[in-house]
């Protein structure tokens, strides 16, 4: 055994563990943990300007590759509360991170001590496990603990909460013996794959709907595969998307109110069995569980028991990690197909296809100001099949989901249930510490990148390169879009004339966000017209290259346009002119309603 500090345990088991990035903010009640890591110098860390962003960076390093964990950490009191957030987030899409924080010595802990808070308590409804650590020999077992929760069952965040005195205890340590412990995941037995696949056999219209469990579990290829060997279609939700490639024959669109296709949404109206892996039913995917359910079986496998049944009860549940229940589907199908027991779906895969070249929404508009919708046509000219698109929330992600196209698992990066504002631009950076070489494109409307735009400092000054396209309507996009509900345009817009913007920015249209950019040390480009993008586009990469900085693109849209959305899947209301096969005519118009 080795006597050394607490501090000194656990970033050693950090190592074993595989960590080898963290992200944060240093601060009196944790020095002793950074004194800890700059003594080892084995782990990579990234200086955030917000404790905020550190969390939302851990949450994309995570989500960039299969078995990463992110590591945040920040000192006592509002450190702690400021990364609430990114561990809201992180629960609530099963990304496992690790939040490290610093607090008050142990005897001063109600006292009411400075920035001492009772961070375990708070954290706890949005962790898997937060724990505030009082007896130092526990370090070492509390991170080991850590490490196995997140990994178990549905994945999530931890939280570990330091003292100052805890971290600076001796204990006895042996590193040389530590292992990570074996991660707990439910697998389908024999009897529940044959019992799904009989249900699958008996139906006419059926559709695969494939969630983010299935790129938890590596197991997009798997996916394929069942999906291939049995000829159904599938419909991948948000958190799924790029399960299976946007232009692969079974992909059947995406189904939602919001960030759905118009095939998407028919497809599934017209199926009469749901095999669901490893989704959780959201509710900006299904509508009211009524319209969503009507006439239609449903399986539905997960990982976590609770979630079988949760928003309704399907009509067989299966609780197992999503690449085990697919490695016995897939099994079980491939020995029906040869034994001649599978039906076959093809002339149901054909209407399926027949909707997804038919039912488009126009994206070819020509006009000054642009409409985002051309400048998503534009992203898909320039862009290349292993472009990864990060973003959160807002008109530009729905509208980024509706026109947009991905190809491969993780290469959509996106926070699909929390949707904080702000939370895109640093977790592109933590995709790119995680990823030296993806091609990365974050989308943020005005606002989202308003919320965090300090972090572009981040990238400049640790060199996380990538381009951050900026659609700017100068509005809060999405809530104007809802208010008109209630007949009002209430605080939703941001113009206004900025007397300090430079010659080039767009008058009336409020912050001059390339001067911003250029003034935290990157680079950026302002595009107003059609003609000008794929030119910028190009500009932006080649000085990407060069400078090893962000790159921003900034869109100048027309002030107010409606996205399609409705409040049920058979409802949503297309406010452009729908488009043919090329996507460039339209052959009918619906409600233009502004």
């Amino acid at each position: 055994m080795t006597k050394m500090r607490a501090v000194d345990a656990a970033v050693l088991i950090l190592e074993r563990e595989g960590v080898e990035c963290a992200f944060g903010v240093p601060g009196a009640a944790i020095n002793p943990f950074y004194s800890a890591l700059r003594a080892r110098d084995t782990i990579r860390h990234v200086l955030a300007r917000h404790v905020e962003g550190a969390s939302h960076m851990a949450e994309g390093y995570t989500r960039a590759k299969a078995g990463n964990i992110g590591v945040c950490i920040g000192t006592s009191g509002p450190a702690g509360t400021d990364m609430i957030t990114g561990l809201y987030s992180a629960s609530a899409d099963s990304i496992p991170i690790l939040c490290i924080t610093g607090q008050a010595p142990r005897a001063r802990l109600t006292k009411e001590d400075f920035q001492a808070v009772d961070i375990a308590r708070i954290a706890e409804p949005v962790t898997k496990w937060a724990t505030t650590v009082m007896e130092p020999a526990l370090v070492p077992f509390v991170f080991q603990k850590a490490f196995h929760l997140m990994r178990s069952g549905r994945p999530g965040p931890v939280l570990i909460d330091l003292p100052v005195d805890v971290q600076l205890a001796e204990i006895e340590f042996d590193i040389e013996t530590y292992a990570p412990l074996a991660p707990y995941k439910p697998a389908a037995t024999r009897a529940q794959a044959e019992k799904a696949l009989s249900m699958l056999n008996a139906a006419e219209r059926p559709l695969i709907v494939a969630g983010g469990g299935i790129i938890n579990a590596d197991a997009s290829d798997l996916l394929v595969e069942f999906a291939e060997i049995t000829g159904v279609p599938v419909i991948p939700t948000l958190m799924g998307w790029g399960a299976i490639p946007d232009d692969h024959p079974l992909m059947a669109g995406m189904c939602g109110l919001q960030t759905s296709h118009r095939y998407g949404n028919a497809t599934l109206l017209a199926s009469d069995f749901v095999f669901g892996i490893g989704n959780r039913w959201a509710n900006r995917h299904t509508g009211t569980v009524e319209t969503y359910t009507e006439g239609r079986t449903f399986v539905h496998v997960d990982i976590e028991p609770t979630q079988i049944g949760r928003v309704f009860a399907p009509d067989f549940g299966v609780v197992s990690d999503a690449g085990a229940a697919l490695k016995l589907f897939l099994d079980v199908a491939t020995e029906w197909k040869a034994a001649g027991r599978l039906r076959d779906w093809s002339g149901w895969a054909q209407e399926c296809r027949a909707r997804k070249r038919t039912m488009l929404r126009k994206t070819h508009f020509d006009q000054t100001p642009l409409k985002p919708q051309r400048v998503y046509e534009e992203m898909n000219k320039a862009f290349g099949r292993d472009t990864c698109y990060v973003s959160t929330i807002g008109l530009s992600q729905i509208a980024g989901a509706q026109f947009l196209h991905v190809y491969k698992p993780r290469n959509w990066i996106n926070c699909g249930q929390a949707g904080p504002l702000g939370w895109t631009l640093p977790a592109a950076l933590g995709v790119r510490a995680a990823d030296p070489d993806r091609p990365i494109v974050a989308l943020s409307g005005d606002y989202d990148f308003q919320f965090m735009i300090e972090e572009l400092a981040v990238g400049a000054q640790h060199k996380l390169p990538y381009l951050h396209v900026v659609v700017n309507n100068s509005y809060l996009g999405l809530i104007r879009q809802a208010q008109r509900g209630f007949n009002m345009d209430f605080e939703v817009s941001l113009a206004f004339d900025n007397i300090n913007a430079s010659g080039d920015a767009e008058a009336g249209y409020g912050v001059d966000h390339v001067a911003v950019a250029e003034g935290l040390g990157c680079k950026a480009i302002r595009v107003r017209s059609v003609n000008e993008c794929q030119d910028a586009f190009a500009r932006a990469m080649a000085l990407m290259e060069e400078h090893r900085v962000p790159v921003v693109i900034e869109f100048i849209l027309e002030r107010v346009t409606n996205i399609a959305m409705g409040a049920e899947i058979d409802a949503v209301v297309e406010f452009e002119e729908r488009a043919d096969k090329d996507g460039d005519a339209p052959t009918a118009t619906l409600a233009l309603l502004d």
